[in-house]
């Protein structure tokens, strides 16, 4: 059953059940079995072409997870107020495994070509919650990262390793990451980390615009003061008194 919800992703949201069984690798009637119990139990949705989706169960389920549950609601109100501001498409990120899911996002009502939803995946190197991610972790698993197959999006993402290291440092130099087109060549993208309780990083935000009309040193600050807000707000309680 775990491989039959695996198979679907933000590139593959709505599935037929020969495509299930395929990512899946599972057989075809073994997939209709499972797939059968998931729609019942609210897991699947099936739409009047037959096609698969996510349903709400899920929903209902993750909604449940701690790591994403209080920090969206610490930090809504701030991506609220950064999106007003920037009318960019605002993103909340936090690491899982080897990439960066989308715990929270806002999408732009005016036209930009990337298309952002909670949880969606992306590889660490390609974007600027991940950078950010990534520069703030071990020195070992960033070497597991750059030395893992780094896919391309755009002729302008980054994907050599030495080019990569460079930008790390200076991310964790300055607090902040800057890209442009690493996933779609008319956009630029800031970033910056999010800090937990024991002053830790737990997650970045970012900020993503037309490169054209981006003024990356004003989107920086007004990132870091959403930042700082978010972080007071999941910093230490004050003790209760006796």
């Amino acid at each position: 059953m775990l491989s039959v919800l695996d198979a679907f992703g933000p590139r593959h949201r709505c599935l037929s059940l020969s495509d299930i069984a395929r990512r899946a690798g599972l057989t075809l009637p073994t997939a209709h079995r499972l797939v059968r119990e998931l729609v019942g139990w609210g897991a699947l949705e099936r739409d009047r072409d037959g096609r698969y989706s996510v349903g709400l169960r899920l929903l209902e389920l993750s909604a449940l997870a701690p790591r994403g549950l209080e920090l969206r609601e610490a930090a809504f109100p701030h991506l609220e107020d950064l999106h007003q501001v920037t009318r960019g498409n605002v993103h909340l990120g936090v690491r899982d495994g080897m990439e960066v899911v989308y715990v929270e996002a806002i999408r732009a009502r005016v036209r930009n070509p990337v298309t952002s939803r909670v949880g969606d995946r992306w590889p660490m190197h390609a974007t600027g919650t991940g950078l950010v991610l990534l520069a703030h972790s071990d020195p070992d698993f960033q070497e597991q990262v750059l030395q893992s197959p780094l896919e391309r999006f755009s002729p302008l993402t980054v994907v050599d390793p030495a080019e990569l290291r460079r930008r790390l440092a200076h991310i964790r130099q300055t607090g902040v990451a800057v890209a442009r087109g690493q996933i779609t060549v008319p956009d630029l993208v800031v970033a910056v980390p999010v800090l937990d309780a024991a002053r830790e990083v737990t997650a970045a935000i970012s900020v993503v615009v037309e490169a054209e009309k981006a003024r990356p040193r004003e989107l920086a600050g007004v990132l870091t003061q959403a930042s700082r807000a978010i972080s007071r707000t999941l910093g230490p309680r004050p003790a209760a008194r006796p």
